[in-house]
């Protein structure tokens, strides 16, 4: 399982459309409109890096509002529920 998070920039007037259409993209598992440089940051979580490539490269650039992405992949996942669900015991 490959985890990846993309910061996406969007044409101003197509955020709310653009994070609608990403989000019905298949390994798309979230996406947050945020303040700052970015304008929303996408979770994919898919099966490997091929498909993780289809997602970014095939998918959310055929969207003509992004304007720019970075994509950076997580090396391990840190969860505040597996922290309280360890110590649980």
């Amino acid at each position: 399982m490959v985890t990846a998070i993309i910061m996406v920039n969007v044409r101003r007037d197509a955020v709310n459309e653009t994070a609608q259409k990403i989000l019905e993209m298949e390994g798309v598992s979230e996406v947050y409109s945020v303040g700052g440089e970015w304008d929303l940051v996408v979770m994919v979580r898919a099966k490997s890096n091929e498909q993780l490539a289809d997602v970014v490269t095939s998918r959310m650039l055929k969207l003509d509002a992004i304007t720019k992405t970075t994509t950076m992949i997580a090396f391990r996942t840190y969860s505040q529920y597996d922290l309280e669900r360890m110590f649980s015991m």
